[in-house]
């Protein structure tokens, strides 16, 4: 579970900022499941760059309440998660010198999605979170306000999500902790899933993916897999600790995500087959393909240039697919373009998608 935050200070001196505004989204990873945002009286004056900056002045905070007054409920909506924030060495720093002032020890896991995305969506021009959400086609509200830019952190992070291929930040997640029996931990972590089409990935202690499976109903096919009494279940249900899950949307997608990470990751308790790859063409160099989504404003994204599958994404925004260089910015990329175009075709040759939109380079659409 994560915590993802923005703070507004008043600005002045190292450590005796106070804060003005803060807005904190707790995110299970895939949706908002709860939310806290309010402006706070600092008990101090602004500086006067920051009411030029922010819009937010004395007067404004005059009846907030008094950050002892919302701290109970900064500590319940924070609790067992990971604190995120665009520069989050900064916002954690604050908040921890505002809990200290009023004597309680406040310790939560960082993750700074400054530095995750110059590791997951190299090469932008900046990282300040205006110019790199405009880049990514991201709409940004508020820009310097604690809820528009927390809202879009949450839209970032999540993109962050889908472009870690290799799980390095669930692996830091918190671990799991059932003081309970092994078979109620395994019941508990069945009921946590959701009953949609994705994939799913089985972690040891260690945080390591030992099992990835798919399945139209992912909590469906996990309960069947916990049911089996075979050698190798019985191995994946004894060294569980904990379960993670992407939504796929549709079918294709499914396939896509699940023969890419089995090649990467290639889980201990995988039966991995050899595949055969195409080579064959498509009937086009250029296209994408468009299908539904995970809900039912979004759509998934394939991208093919010069004959190869580029990369994949989910969007609510029409621009992004318009848009050429923009729907790259938030593309997934993809290593195995053999394995992709394989498993592509054979969807293709049996099954439909919404939309295919052939298009010349040159024209970007």
């Amino acid at each position: 579970m994560y915590a993802i935050l923005d703070i507004e200070t008043t600005g002045g001196k190292f450590n005796e900022e106070g804060i003005t505004e803060v807005a904190i989204y707790r995110f299970d990873g895939h949706t908002v499941v709860d939310q806290f945002i309010s402006l706070v009286n600092p008990e101090r004056e602004i500086q006067e760059f920051v009411v030029k900056l922010t819009g937010i002045n004395n007067k404004m905070l005059r009846n907030a309440p008094k950050f002892h007054e919302v701290a109970k409920r900064i500590v319940e909506i924070t609790d067992n998660c990971i604190i995120v924030a665009h520069n989050a060495s900064f916002d954690y720093r604050v908040l921890k010198t505002e809990f200290s002032r009023l004597g309680y020890d406040y310790f939560r896991n960082t993750l700074c999605t400054v530095s995750l995305s110059k590791k997951l969506i190299p090469e932008q021009p900046s990282y300040s979170l205006g110019k790199l959400c405009r880049g990514l086609g991201i709409p940004i509200t508020d820009r310097h306000r604690a809820n528009g830019d927390a809202f879009a952190t949450v839209k970032l992070f999540k993109l962050i999500l889908e472009k870690d291929h290799g799980k390095d930040i669930i692996q830091r997640t918190i671990k799991y902790v059932d003081n309970r029996n092994h078979k109620l931990k395994i019941k508990a972590i069945i009921q946590e899933l959701p009953e949609t089409e994705g994939v799913f990935y089985v972690h040891n202690e260690e945080g390591k993916v030992i099992f990835l499976g798919r399945g139209k109903n992912v909590r469906s096919e996990l309960n069947k897999l916990f049911l089996k009494d075979s050698r190798r279940a019985v191995k994946i249900r004894e060294k569980v600790d904990t379960v993670t899950y992407e939504e796929t949307g549709n079918q294709l997608f499914t396939r896509l995500k699940y023969y890419l990470e089995l090649d990467k990751l290639k889980p201990k308790h995988n039966i991995i087959r050899k595949r055969k790859l195409t080579t064959r063409n498509f009937a086009n160099d250029h296209f994408l393909i468009i299908n539904n989504g995970r809900i039912p404003e979004e759509k998934s994204v394939i991208l093919i240039e010069h004959n190869q599958v580029i990369g994949y994404a989910f969007t609510n925004l029409s621009y992004q697919t318009d848009q050429i260089e923009i729907l790259k910015n938030v593309l997934t990329p993809i290593e195995n373009k053999m394995l992709a175009k394989t498993i592509i075709k054979n969807y293709l040759v049996t099954n439909n998608v919404d939309k295919i939109v052939r298009y010349e380079l040159e024209n970007n659409l």
